[in-house]
């Protein structure tokens, strides 16, 4: 896939359409994409309208501070992990109080990771409604900005996924 940054301004447009439409908010809790999906749905004129904002929780402090992560989660199964991903969204969503919360949490690389963990491992959870949360493993092969590129394409899937279950 190549790393075209209108793709991801045209699918973030779609995403934003069907948000401002359906009258839902979004908001995110970043890791390894550093902000980038918050970035990328702010590009879209009018977006005030649904983005809510977003939080780089980028060091294990900051996910248990900024939104909820608990000790005991990070602790059990590290910051790369189904859980970790599911708490982020989940603590967004309550943290912004918006309709769909999305987290992503991975290893962009080059390095940090392990065999168990390697790089281009990133969780993206999506919460949505009260309590629906929904979380998916992806195995990027890519280069640092690739990884970021696919994982910022994943959640906006899943912000629409998550639009279709709220409009349904």
């Amino acid at each position: 896939m190549t790393q075209n940054p209108n793709d991801l301004l045209e699918m973030a447009q779609k995403v934003g359409d069907r948000l401002r439409e359906a009258g839902l908010t979004v908001c995110a809790a970043e890791s390894c994409t550093g902000g980038l999906l918050m970035s990328t749905l702010t590009d879209v004129p009018g977006s005030s309208a649904y983005a809510l904002g977003g939080v780089v929780s980028y060091s294990n402090e900051a996910k248990m501070q900024l939104v909820n992560v608990q000790e005991a989660t990070l602790i059990a199964y590290g910051a790369v992990s189904e859980p970790t991903a599911r708490e982020m969204a989940l603590g967004v969503q309550a943290l912004f109080g918006a309709n769909i919360g999305v987290s992503i949490t991975g290893i962009a690389g080059p390095g940090g990771g392990t065999p168990e963990k390697p790089v281009g491992l990133v969780y993206v959870g999506c919460a949505w409604g009260a309590q629906n949360v929904n979380v998916v493993e992806y195995r990027w092969e890519s280069d640092r900005a690739g990884n970021k590129h696919h994982s910022v394409i994943a959640a906006l899937e899943a912000i629409s996924a998550a639009i279709d279950a709220l409009t349904a």
